[in-house]
């Protein structure tokens, strides 16, 4: 009987390449472990091309960022009819684009943060609305291009409409929420467990917070109340079945504890393509509900199919 073969996407050419490349690297070494033959590829423009040649059993997923979780690489395994893990192209474009997301998360009742998409080349010259406030790209991945501004600044900031700035013309100005970083990796219809995300000599949980080791410490199981822990995991079940994410997903929250213990509860997105590296927040989830990291992998690779 001859074994699986798994391809395994990584790279690619989003800004996020660097990650993509460390998540494709660990989860083909943990695929081989499994017993499956694993080819992994680099993604380029000629992806297309080289799956049709290889004609894999099964596509994992690892790339991240545009063309990798947008929807755009789905669409092209749907037309291949290649089996793929993770979400498919509606609830992959759907996700990437944060503005959207949150207007569908809100409909389904999740406590979502007010906000504004603006053109940043019509950024105001004066706050476009009271600080705090955050800006972020609208469909960007891993923190990039987020900009945190203080009550005490005086202008908004400048770089999201200098020369500089490359995350997209659309940006989303979103209210700042105090409180603690709270993270939910959701399998298939299951939630995970709750990591509280504390980030280590940063301001928040930026891109070397997250991949840099020593960036951030993850406490799981999160030391909140159990009805706070339940009340999120269920938020993260229902943001990953309104959004229509397949496989696995990660919804990141902040809970404002100051005042009260029921506190405030938001939900800022939900990642399709969690990252698969050694400090991986959805990899650890998984390691605490009871599953090897090749086990998770493998559970992946069996969820797999097209249509999703």
């Amino acid at each position: 009987m001859s074994r699986k073969h798994v391809a395994v996407l990584m790279g690619g050419f989003s800004s996020e390449r660097p990650v993509s490349l460390s998540s494709g690297k660990a989860c083909a070494e943990a695929l081989e472990a499994e017993g499956f033959r694993v080819t992994c590829i680099d993604v380029a423009r000629d992806v297309s091309e080289r799956l049709a040649e290889l004609k894999p059993d099964v596509v994992f997923n690892a790339l991240h960022g545009p063309f990798g979780e947008d929807g755009t690489i789905q669409g092209i395994l749907e037309y291949l009819e290649i089996p793929y893990t993770h979400s498919g192209v509606l609830a992959s474009a759907l996700a990437m684009d944060k503005a959207k997301a949150k207007r569908v998360a809100a409909a389904a009742g999740i406590p979502v943060a007010e906000s504004q998409v603006i053109n940043r080349f019509a950024f105001p010259s004066a706050h476009p609305m009271k600080p705090p406030y955050v800006v972020k790209p609208v469909r960007e991945g891993s923190s990039f291009g987020v900009v945190i501004v203080t009550e005490d600044q005086a202008h908004p900031p400048q770089v999201v409409s200098s020369p500089e700035w490359r995350y997209g013309e659309e940006v989303l100005v979103e209210r700042y929420v105090y409180g603690r970083e709270l993270t939910c990796g959701v399998m298939g219809e299951t939630a995970l467990g709750l990591t509280e995300v504390v980030p280590q000599g940063h301001n928040f949980y930026d891109y070397d917070s997250k991949y840099a080791a020593g960036g951030s410490k993850h406490v799981i199981p999160a030391k909140i109340s159990p009805n706070i822990y339940q009340k999120i995991q269920t938020l993260a079940l229902r943001a990953h079945q309104a959004i229509g994410c397949r496989g696995v997903s990660r919804s990141d929250f902040r809970y404002d504890d100051r005042f009260s213990e029921d506190g405030e509860i938001i939900w800022l997105e939900v990642n399709t393509q969690p990252g698969m590296t050694p400090t991986s927040l959805v990899p650890e989830m998984a390691g605490h509900a009871g599953y090897s990291f090749g086990q998770f992998l493998r559970w992946m690779v069996e969820d797999a199919s097209c249509l999703r």
